[in-house]
């Protein structure tokens, strides 16, 4: 920063890391220039694409995040990927600092016998399916009667509830279309959930349980014998498995 010019920020990630370390930024008394370049043509990031359509208040942050972009002291430049359309040294050039917030752009696979077997999904391709990324197709192979996640967080929550509620219910949402036929036209039954440990180490809300009372399908939960959280536990994981980031269907 000179004394002719501000502070030149580039924040990498339109999403809500990216978009409250830039107005934070902005609210700091220094005399700066911030542009928030999204790869994606949207902003909002996890929000947009990792929040269930079936949990509208959640969405709701948007409107926060919104009033920071149209502001008008914050610049969005979407459409535009780092290291093909602009590279680190082209953001050197430009700019005095550069903060990345992009999150993780996929699963990391589970390093147990089978993770690669057909059949096993990374439960974030599967969010970024039912929540109409553009990075996935838009058809999902839906064909199984009985599925398995693994794993108790509220995205494991998230995934399984999305499979087994009615999707009629959902379907008063902003689920994309095809999501909606797609889940309208599987023929599953049963959700099976496996946590590593007991119903004391879960990691989602009772409103979030509680919600699984108007799904349509036979769900059922496999945890072990209560246990203290310094217990470790022999666990071994089925063939066909899925992590906190995973579901598999058989």
């Amino acid at each position: 920063m000179t004394t002719e010019r501000p502070l030149r920020v580039a924040v990498i990630g339109a999403g809500p890391a990216g978009t409250y370390a830039s107005d934070i930024l902005s609210k700091s008394g220094l005399d700066v220039s911030i542009d928030i370049i999204e790869r994606l043509p949207a902003p909002f990031g996890l929000v947009r694409y990792g929040v269930a359509p079936d949990h509208p208040r959640i969405k709701q942050i948007i409107v926060a995040l919104a009033n920071v972009l149209s502001r008008g002291d914050i610049r969005l430049l979407a459409n535009v990927n780092i290291g093909t359309d602009l590279t680190l040294e082209d953001l050197r050039a430009h700019y005095d600092a550069v903060i990345f917030a992009t999150g993780a752009f996929k699963d990391s696979d589970l390093n147990i016998p089978g993770i690669d077997l057909d059949g096993s999904y990374g439960a974030a391709d599967f969010v970024s399916w039912f929540d109409g990324h553009p990075d996935v197709p838009r058809e999902w192979p839906l064909e199984a009667k009985e599925i398995a996640i693994l794993g108790v967080g509220n995205v494991a929550l998230d995934v399984a509830r999305v499979l087994a509620k009615h999707p009629q219910d959902i379907k008063v949402t902003e689920i994309p279309d095809n999501v909606y036929e797609g889940l309208a036209s599987s023929p599953v039954t049963d959700v099976h959930v496996f946590g590593r440990r007991g119903p004391a180490q879960v990691k989602f809300s009772p409103l979030e349980l509680r919600e699984w009372a108007t799904c349509r399908t036979s769900t059922s939960w496999c945890t072990p014998r209560p246990t203290t959280s310094s217990t470790r536990l022999p666990w071994r994981s089925p063939r066909t498995t899925s992590s906190r980031s995973r579901s598999s269907r058989r």
